[in-house]
């Protein structure tokens, strides 16, 4: 299988070191913009010296913010609707499990579906709310698991 060039860069959430320095100081920007006060507007600024004030929810900033620091970092950064429903496949590789475990929680009644034809199409909402609740259940076992060796006197090696 080969990949297109917008595939490859869709991909590659590498910046350069120049780029991940100005995405650093636009997220820095933006957050101490925030934090000052409660203005709803940014200037955006282009080479030339020339601005237009674009005015934009705090909430859209802030994610903004997010995304820059993330790419900064190196990371990957998805924006997706939140009415997107996701094939098997796609869903298997958000949750990083197998398309077949995948399917073992759909027929247990774990994770929403609908059927397009014979395919099964997951909501990406339903796909959240189960990321976010087997985090929840992932972090009660951790914490049970110390609470176990706190008693037993392991966790002092």
């Amino acid at each position: 299988m080969t990949t297109t060039q917008s595939e490859r860069s869709a991909m590659s959430p590498l910046l350069s070191d120049e780029e991940a320095q100005m995405a650093r100081t636009a997220q820095r920007c933006i957050m101490e913009s925030l934090d000052r006060s409660r203005a709803a507007s940014i200037t955006l600024i282009s080479d030339t010296g020339e601005g237009e004030p674009v005015k934009l929810p705090p909430q859209t900033l802030r994610f903004l913010a997010e995304a820059l620091g993330r790419m900064a970092e190196g990371q990957a950064v998805l924006l997706m609707p939140r009415d997107r429903e996701m094939t098997t496949y796609e869903a298997a590789h958000f949750l990083n499990v197998s398309r077949p475990f995948v399917i073992k929680e759909i027929e247990a009644g774990r994770l929403g579906y609908r059927m397009v034809g014979t395919h099964r199409r997951i909501p990406f909402q339903d796909l959240l709310a189960y990321r976010d609740e087997a985090r929840k259940r992932q972090e009660e076992a951790l914490r049970r698991m110390a609470d176990n060796a706190a008693e037993l006197g392991l966790d002092e090696y």
